[in-house]
């Protein structure tokens, strides 16, 4: 019976881990063993959790010092029950401070075991020095979005397939039905507003955003805004925006979000997932991000802190080679240019029709083989590195 580690530590990880786990059950039948630390998707599909995933799933520099020395107490338990259970595979899914700190330390107690990792940490954007670093503890890298087997190999790096984003199965989830999205000479816009899905990110945004929207409804009429929340967020956003001249539809759950991108003719943004998810929907898009206080001052100490250099920080627009989608960083992030651009994807016009094109081309870049799909693509890399390695 193959025995396999899959190490998550965090809800979408879970996700991911769970999905990889049904395609390796498609393949090897029911007569394998499960290991290693998971959230309730995964345990339910049969894995053995060393602990419960919630320990280590923490995000936030004050939160992380907070639970820093649960957090080291479960890397270490993880190392030991990983080596005990002598897997003929270990798969480490996202949270790079927390799994890669265990493969690094498998790795040197038990280097016959082959170590997987599934998502790239974005050295893309920041401390490239990891990829050469990973190739020392990692034997594969299941890679999320195209460009990044290039990138990895570039930078000395562990081999890394692309095996398809999630974003891309559930592609059909975001784009409109028949209607759902109207034409623009009825005059009836909706602009999704995006302010970020973490507290800081709102409290750094939603001033511009407000005074952005006031000037686009001064001269788009019949516009309505619709602001997809994060749940434990809402509170908070409600207040943010109580004084905006022009108040916006406010809507929470994932069904909500899906439903507003599918009838958005423009969105404006935070930097982050959600623009490859705008995208997917075909909704041209203008993004802003302001990075935090720290960040701002030290982004410059490149030598000090690896700093990759990056044209773009949409990922569309790194997906694309080229800045199809408007893009405002800090000091850029101002009303004014960013209610020109939204003016203009609203009204129609050569801005929106190269953007919408654009967008399309992301089904070319991102496909996978005809029939392939994600977890496949990952279950089958995972196979390969378990037979490649010799057993102890």
């Amino acid at each position: 019976m193959p025995t396999i580690c899959i190490v998550a530590g965090e809800e979408s990880g879970d996700q991911l881990g769970s999905e990889l786990m049904k395609a390796l059950n498609d393949r090897l039948g029911e007569g394998v063993r499960y290991c290693g630390v998971g959230g309730e998707k995964m345990t339910g599909l049969g894995l053995t959790s060393f602990f419960n995933m919630s320990d280590v799933s923490v995000m936030g520099l004050t939160a992380v010092i907070a639970r820093l020395p649960l957090i080291v107490r479960r890397v270490y338990q993880t190392v030991d029950a990983v080596v005990a259970a002598k897997p003929d595979v270990l798969v480490i899914v996202d949270s790079p401070d927390f799994t890669h700190n265990v493969a690094k330390r498998v790795r040197k107690r038990a280097p016959h075991i082959p170590v997987v990792g599934y998502v790239s940490p974005s050295v893309w954007a920041w401390r490239p020095g990891r990829a050469k670093k990973m190739s020392a503890y990692v034997d594969e890298l299941l890679a999320l979005l195209p460009f990044e087997p290039a990138v990895h190999k570039r930078l000395g790096g562990p081999r890394t397939h692309y095996v398809g984003h999630p974003l891309c199965e559930k592609a059909d989830e975001l784009r409109p039905s028949d209607g759902e999205r109207t034409p623009l000479e009825e005059n009836l816009p909706v602009l999704v507003v995006l302010p970020g899905s973490r507290g800081s990110e709102i409290d750094r945004l939603l001033g511009d955003f407000g005074q952005t929207l006031t000037l686009v409804a001064d001269q788009v009429p019949n516009l309505r805004i619709v602001l997809p929340a994060v749940s434990h967020l809402e509170n908070r956003i409600r207040e943010g925006v109580a004084g905006w001249p022009v108040q916006p539809d406010i809507v929470t759950g994932d069904a909500a979000k899906k439903a507003a991108f599918r009838q958005a003719h423009a969105a404006l943004a935070a930097s982050g997932t959600v623009s490859l998810e705008l995208a997917l929907s075909g909704v041209p898009m203008v993004v802003a991000y302001k990075v935090d206080w720290f960040f701002r001052r030290i982004k410059d100490l490149n030598k000090v802190f690896e700093f990759a250099s990056v044209e773009s920080f949409v990922l569309p627009n790194i997906i694309l080679g080229n800045k199809a989608i408007p893009e405002f960083l800090d000091e850029e992030v101002q009303p004014q240019i960013l209610a020109d651009h939204l003016v203009g994807l609203l009204r129609g016009g050569p801005e929106r029709d190269l953007q919408i094109a654009e967008l399309k081309r992301l089904d070319v870049e991102m496909r996978l083989p005809d029939g392939y799909s994600q977890r496949a693509a990952a279950a089958d890399v995972v196979l390969a590195a378990m037979k490649s390695f010799p057993e102890e």
